[in-house]
């Protein structure tokens, strides 16, 4: 029987789901809080000799020989945590989280969720510049993905808890539920579906009920500083899209030329993050507070309580050390490191624009976020949230729409899956509707059926099926009802064996079923139908009789995909009209 039709498929099994969503959002806020611990102390330890799980700057931190050793020797551990414990920590997590739900079931090991948060966290506290977010995205996963395990679920149900747990990790981290679920539907679900939206919708939850026991409550970066924009402010706000754009293109870029340079190394990998370390030491000597998570970099932007000089310095060697830093193959998250270099170039550009400019910061922040990732919507709602000023959605839309335009023009991939796609997997990040599930079986199938009888003896159906032109017959009784098809492959076989000559089809196929579809089924149900059952063929029959009326093929569910193709390509003009020399309107023409 075809599933009832319906705008959304959901059955009361997504409850289930919704009830170990909530557990895996109460483990991803605290593996959050786990996570800002371990990297604090590790930062206290290496930096200043401290025993403390306080969160501390290293703006401060002394510029001696100690500033290029650290990162050095952080690089170090890391590269034999990945040689000798697994490779799946190396990057910043949201490409291997999408490779794992793309081409592995959903499931990750555990030696990855011990390994990816200490590595990360070993990065970061050793001046790495990164953010924690990528490793709590995939350290929430691994939670999701092995609390799915345990349990006799799908690859698609262990997916929608995997990315539970990458969901409130981040909520738990910014304090941004409807970003975090945005994140989910724009990277990582590949579906919008409410077997998938509505768990993740309960662990974001979960984590925002949990984050005031573990984090201090309200935005991350209280921000106020909108201005009251002139009738062209938002095309300004767009050409700092643009820009970021430009720039997000340009990173990714150097990148992957960079990846490309570590390649040629004639060295092992293991010492690649290392000598990446290295360069962020020395990067550390020039301005030490482009070193480590920088959040505090990120407040001071928004708040404007930075110089020119000092932000110039910031972008050009934060941008420097955290390309050689990623490229190197050490952990560590994105989601920071663009906050601060879209916010840096939007600072500067804003010191020439009306207003505050914190608030073009906060601007290039959303655009460099949602052109990177390729997640516009989640970069705007994201600066809102971390922000607390919902005023600022349009100008942040604005921007971080045309930074997507941009990227999604100049580059065919994102800083995200072109790492995926050097592993030799394509990734399609755009939704669309199934074209199988608008078109019914009354379209695609053929009308004019050839048939073969009941009746007719064994010697005279091989012979009609010699004779004919088509590979498949359906074989109908008295009354017009399909019971078989029966295929060249079966009239060879037939002829092959001995016997059988008065023997007649409706014997000799009594072991057999028709699988039927109907003309007003969807195709979908169609295709469904002759994968399971391993049909290159299905007949169609009237529902209230069960007389064949048609068939449908492999070639006529094609027609489907090619009439989408088509449409897309085809592009016509329906209202024209031709001015004569007098300049009167001319009737537009009849298409014929």
């Amino acid at each position: 029987m075809p599933r009832p039709l319906g705008d959304f498929t959901a059955s009361p099994r997504v409850l289930v789901l919704i009830a170990m969503a909530l557990v895996i959002g109460a483990a991803g806020a605290f593996a959050a809080w786990a996570l800002v611990k371990l990297i604090a102390l590790v930062t206290q330890l290496t930096w200043f000799g401290h025993f403390d799980g306080t969160p501390v700057s290293l703006a401060n931190a002394a510029r001696t020989y100690w500033m290029v050793a650290i990162p050095a020797l952080g690089g170090l551990v890391i590269g034999l945590m990945a040689r000798f414990g697994s490779e799946k920590i190396r990057g910043h997590g949201i490409p291997e989280a999408i490779e794992a739900i793309l081409i592995g079931q959903s499931r990750m090991s555990p030696k990855v969720a011990i390994l990816k948060p200490l590595s990360s966290a070993i990065s970061i506290g050793t001046g790495g510049p990164f953010g924690a977010e990528g490793p709590i995205i995939m350290t929430g996963g691994a939670i999701g993905s092995l609390f799915a395990q345990f349990f006799h679920l799908s690859s698609a149900e262990r997916k929608t808890l995997l990315v539970a747990g990458a969901a409130a990790g981040m909520t738990a981290i910014f304090g941004t539920p409807l970003a975090a679920v945005l994140l989910a539907i724009e990277l990582l679900l590949f579906e919008w579906r409410p077997r998938s939206f509505l768990p993740v919708a309960a662990a974001v939850l979960t984590a925002t009920a949990l984050r005031p026991l573990v984090f201090e409550g309200g935005p991350l970066f209280a921000f106020s500083g909108a201005p009251a924009l002139p009738w062209w402010g938002l095309v300004a706000c767009a050409g700092i899209g643009l820009l970021a754009g430009l720039q997000s293109a340009l990173l990714t870029k150097c990148l992957y030329t960079l990846e490309d340079c570590f390649e040629r190394l004639p060295i092992h990998w293991m010492w690649w993050p290392a000598l990446g370390g290295i360069c962020v030491g020395l990067g550390g000597l020039v301005e030490p507070r482009a070193l480590g998570v920088g959040y505090d970099v990120i407040g001071d932007l928004l708040t404007g309580h930075l110089i020119v000089q000092a932000v110039l310095m910031i972008l050009v060697v934060k941008t420097a050390i955290w390309l050689l830093a990623l490229s190197s193959g050490t952990s560590g998250g994105v989601l920071a490191p663009l906050l601060i270099l879209g916010g840096a170039m939007g600072w500067l550009v804003g010191c020439v624009l009306p207003g505050d400019p914190g608030f073009w910061a906060l601007l290039g922040m959303a655009a460099m976020l949602g052109g990177t990732m390729r997640a516009p919507l989640t970069g705007a709602l994201f600066a809102a949230e971390i922000t607390g000023d919902l005023h600022t959605l349009p100008a942040l839309l604005a921007a971080t729409a045309t930074a997507y335009a941009v990227t999604v023009l100049l580059l065919k991939r994102s800083i995200l899956t072109e790492k995926i796609a050097r592993r030799g997997q394509h990734i399609t990040r755009e939704y669309a509707i199934d074209p199988y599930q608008l078109t019914r079986v009354r379209d695609v199938m053929v009308s004019d059926v050839e048939t073969l009888s009941t009746d007719m003896t064994v010697p005279e159906a091989i012979a009609a099926v010699e004779r004919g032109e088509h590979r498949t017959y359906p074989v109908v009784d008295s009354k017009g009802r399909p019971v078989a098809v029966v295929s060249g492959k079966d009239a060879l076989h037939w002829k092959m064996t001995p016997g059988g000559q008065t023997e007649r089809l409706k014997d000799r196929l009594a072991d057999r079923a028709a699988t039927v579809v109907h003309p007003g089924d969807v195709v979908a149900h169609a295709v469904d139908l002759m994968l399971g059952h391993h049909r290159g063929c299905i007949a169609v029959t009237e529902t209230e009789t069960g007389r064949l009326v048609g068939i449908v093929t492999r070639r006529d569910l094609l027609k489907v995909r090619a009439e989408v193709i088509r449409s897309e390509d085809e592009r016509r003009v329906f209202f024209t009209r031709r001015i004569s020399l007098r300049g009167r309107a001319r009737p537009p023409a009849v298409e014929g």
